[in-house]
Formats: C-alpha cells, structure tokens, sequence
C-alpha cells in the first residue's frame, strides 16, 4: 500500500470514528465491560456458528427454580480453542461437555467463556452440552423488565411465562445470546406437573408422561429463530383451532391456547385474526413460518412477538388494554402488532439491539397498513396522526452499537421510526416504488438478518434518488428537519424563500405543498436559501401537509438568516 493510497485509507477510518463518536453523544449511559461481553462480536462468538438447539428444562414451580440441558450444536468459522456462550451469574453450571469430555470453563459476568482441549479447526461441526440449574431471575414489569412471570388465573391455579426481549434469552437458558446468530431450527422439551400445559414454539411433537408426576411437552420449531423468542407457557390451558387457505390453496394452521374460561370470549375475538393476516399477505407475502403454523398463546402479562407462539395478554379489549387507539377504531393492538412482528422482528432480524427499529418500526407502520386496508386511507392518517403523540425526538432512533443498547428514553424507534417510513413514502411519492421497496427488502431478507444500511442501499437504488442524507438525518440525530420559509408579495403572485434547518450538513428531501387540493408544487429544499415565484397565490395560502411528513416547519422574517 502506497503512502498516499494509507493517508486516505486512515483518514476514512477517522470519519467513520468521529461519526460514530458524534451519533452516540447524545446517549448518556456509560457502559461497562459487562454490556460489551453481552453485545460485542468478539473473536469469542464469530468464530463458531450456531446451527441447533435441543434444550431441555424442568420447572419445579413451588420452588420457582429450574434444572436444564442444552445441547448446543455448532460449526467452528475460524480455528479455536476457547469460545463464548451465555448464561447469566445467579445459574449455575453443573458441567459442560464436549465429546463425551467434561471441559474447562470461566465466568465474568453473564459471559461463560469455554475452554478445549484441543484446537478445533475451520468447518468441524460439534456439540456442547450445558447443564445447569438454579431460580431466574422474577420480572418486575413484564415485557419491559424481563424474566420469569408467575400469576394464578382465575381459579387460582399457577400460571408462568417468560419474557426476556433485550434483556436475553440467558436469562433462563444457555446460549450463544447475540442477535446475530440464531439456529436453523429447534427442538424445546418442557417437563412440567402433569395437571399443566406446556405450550412453546413451533409445533407440539409429543406430550409423554414420564412418571407419576410429570410431563415432557416436545415443542419443534422448523426455521431460524431469535433465542428471546423461544419461549414457555405454563397453565390450565384449553385449544381450539382454525385454517386459513391463501389464494394458492396452501393451508395455515391457527392455533389459539386460552384459560378455560375464556373460550368462548377468545373464539369471538380472535376472528380479527384471519382478515389481518391477508392483508400482511398482500404486502409481504404469506405468513412467513407456514410449517410451525400461526399461535396466539394466553399470557399472564401485555404480550411479545415469540415467533409461532406470540404472547397475547391484551385481555380481549380493543386498542391497548381498551385504550391508545382512536375512538373510531375498534381493533386489537397486541394481536395486530405482535403479529406483525412475525414479519420485522422474527422473520427479518437486525444484528445489533441497537437497530432494533427495524423490528419496531416497521411493524408499527404495518398497523396503519391494517387501517388503511380495513377503515380506509384518510383513517390511516388519522391513526398515524394520532402516533405522534409518543413521538419525543429525545435521542437518535438508532442507538449505540456493540452493547446490546436498549435503555431508550422514548419510544421513537416505535413511533418516529414508523413516521420516517411514512415520511419517506410521501417523499418519493409513487405507492408502487414504495411498497416495492418493502416487499423487496423483506423478500431479501426473510428468515435471516438486515441492518439499515441495507435498507438505504435498497431505498436509494429503488427510488433513483440518494436518501442517505434522509436517513442520517432521521435515524441517527434526536431533532426532525425544519422547514424554514418567508414569502413576499409580487404581483398576482408570491416569491417564497425556503431552506432546511437540520443537524445532517447535506440533508434535502423533496416536499409537496399546496393552496387547494386542485393545487400542489413540488419543492426540493437543501440547506441552503432558494427562492420560487408562484402566481396566483396570497401569502397566506400556502400549506403544508402535517398528515404526510415528519418535519417542523418555522416561517422566518426578512432579517433571518
């Protein structure tokens, strides 16, 4: 390498730094070796793969503890002889074992580092056997705290379930716990009291009484699956059933498991389920686990995405618990929103927790994509209207990387993120590109993982127009952009002088205003002044959609500069 070609070359490594130093200044949280063990990609973990889990746990639940195994099977990437699993401090780890050989092995923190005997080499496949036990830990306010829930339901029978999203599946298994790395299938044995039900992911293999007292439920999930989605749930349940055809005949399973004294309410309720689900099918194809089949499983707490097995706690209301949603609107969030979730969060994963609104914000825009199909456009933007009202614009959407990040102050990345792609779905102003570029980028990575470079890739490709500025803007700076404007008269007509105001240098984004709905023009501000002369107009005529974009707007006097 040439001196001049190593100039440049350390030069955009530096402003690939400061850019990232200048995106997480305005997270304040100071993190500790701890979070980096969680969320960084050491030579510890990218040097295996994970390709299966059979994890096999026992609940003793009048003691609240846990005795597990996990056979963890692996193929080695980069030659090792040392390699990071997870499993949090307050469980222990009776043994590790690999080909029949009880290893070697560390702890620092929740990071469990296993030590071989020999070097194994690229492409060897192998498995690790974890035994363990001990109590995990309780949640306080689940889903957002996460851990394990114990509830009685209405007879006082013991109900539990888990919830572990952010905090990691580590919680209560162990695992290589990074987003980045899901196994191509799994089997999930759940030994609980024989007066239980035991539901998980995936389909039901077997229910086998292993003694006088217990029962092995055999849950097997057929595709990749993020390890906070594999979940448990514990109760006096009943099931019923239903299909839904697509329009090529093939058939999914719906499966609903309910307290038993709620069925009845549960078959009438659920009904929404089956319209939801073709209309995610008109954007984004079928349901994306047809073989482990569609499940709403009833949960002690609010509800999570768990992939073919979502956790439904919305206590059969509209909205959100019977409220956050639009008088005019009479649909379930959690089952709408979770559901969606199947799509952006189980089907299509980010890497990194710090991209999570790839999950978040493309499922909450698929809500609105449920207005607009079923009550009508102009509803659609009533709802989107009403988003706004958690929108805070404290922080960047995107947060730091490498440390499992996902103590937001807000949630923008539900919110603002969904707006963004409505913002964008204005800009470009042709529905056909738009949804297009959805379709595609979910087609592109369905069952597998995408970061956000990805998406400005494909939107900059799709749109014929560069959107990266539109992007930084929005995902990686706390304030929205500003149009700012002033108008004079002249003649018939106005001069109007316009610029964006925004902490992105470069930033432009198209935008549409208008004097009557028969009249419209399109603007292209960038940061600096430009002027346009519009005839037949008054001052005070102009108007700016707030229903379709994302921006503030500031009207300027002549001495603004």
């Amino acid at each position: 390498m040439n001196k001049k070609v190593l100039i440049i070359f350390c030069l955009f490594i530096l402003v690939l730094k400061i850019n990232a130093q200048n995106r997480n200044s305005y997270f304040k949280k100071v993190f500790t070796e701890a979070d980096t063990l969680r969320g960084n990609l050491s030579k510890y973990r990218t040097c295996f793969d994970v390709t299966y889990y059979d994890l096999k746990v026992e609940f003793n639940i009048e003691n609240k503890s846990i005795v597990g195994t996990n056979d963890i099977y692996f193929e080695v990437k980069h030659d090792l002889d040392t390699l990071q699993i997870d499993l949090f401090d307050n469980l222990n780890i009776s043994k590790i074992e690999f080909d029949g050989q009880e290893l070697k092995y560390f702890r620092k923190f929740n990071a469990v580092f296993v030590i071989f005997p020999r070097t194994l080499f690229q492409e060897t496949r192998g498995v690790l056997t974890v035994n363990y036990d001990g109590i995990p830990k309780i949640a306080i306010r689940p889903p957002w705290d996460g851990g394990f829930v114990y509830s009685k339901d209405d007879f006082g029978t013991d109900w539990l379930a888990v919830s572990c999203e952010g905090i990691g599946a580590s919680i209560w298994w162990p695992n290589k716990d990074h987003l980045s790395d899901e196994p191509d299938s799994m089997d999930i044995h759940l030994l609980v009291p024989q007066k239980f039900n035991a539901i998980s992911n995936g389909n039901l293999v077997s229910a086998i009484q292993i003694n006088s007292k217990q029962t092995d439920y055999h849950w097997h999930v057929s595709y990749p699956i993020n390890n906070y989605n594999v979940t448990f749930n514990i109760g006096n349940y009943s099931h019923f059933e239903d299909t839904l055809k697509y329009k090529d005949g093939e058939v999914l399973k719906l499966d609903y498991y309910v307290l038993s004294n709620h069925v009845d309410t549960a078959k009438v309720h659920f009904q929404q389920v089956k319209p939801m689900l073709r209309i995610y099918d008109k954007y984004f194809g079928k349901y994306p686990f047809m073989k482990d089949g569609y499940a709403l499983v009833e949960t002690p707490y609010l509800g999570m995405e768990h992939q073919s097995c979502i956790s439904y706690g919305n206590k059969f209301n509209i909205g959100y618990l019977g409220g956050r949603m639009p008088d005019s609107m009479y649909w379930d969030f959690i089952i709408i929103h979770e559901s969606g979730h199947e799509y952006f969060g189980n089907s299509v994963s980010c890497k990194d927790h710090a991209e999570m609104w790839i999950h978040e914000a493309f499922t909450t825009y698929m809500e609105a994509l449920y207005v607009e199909n079923t009550l009508g456009y102009d509803k659609a933007l009533e709802y989107l209207e009403y988003q706004t009202q958690y929108i805070k614009n404290l922080e960047p959407v995107i947060g730091p990387m490498n440390v499992n990040f996902g103590e937001w102050n807000s949630s923008d990345h539900y919110f603002k993120g969904s707006w963004i792609l409505h913002t964008l779905r204005n800009t470009i102003s042709q529905d056909s590109v738009f949804f297009d570029i959805l379709r595609t980028f979910y087609d592109q990575h369905k069952c597998g993982f995408a970061t956000t470079d990805d998406f400005v890739k494909l939107v900059n490709e799709k749109a014929k127009r560069d959107y990266t500025n539109f992007f930084e803007q929005y995902l990686y700076h706390p304030s929205i952009p500003k149009l700012q404007f002033r108008s004079k008269k002249n003649g018939n007509g106005i001069i109007l002088t316009f610029r964006w105001s925004a902490s992105t240098p470069k930033f432009d984004m198209p935008i549409k205003i208008s004097k009557n709905e028969e009249f419209a023009i399109w603007l292209n501000p960038t940061t600096e002044w430009q002027d346009v002369e519009l005839s037949d107009i008054e001052e005070d005529a102009i108007r700016f959609d707030s229903r379709l974009y994302l921006v503030d707007l500031q009207r300027v006097n002549d001495n603004f500069k």
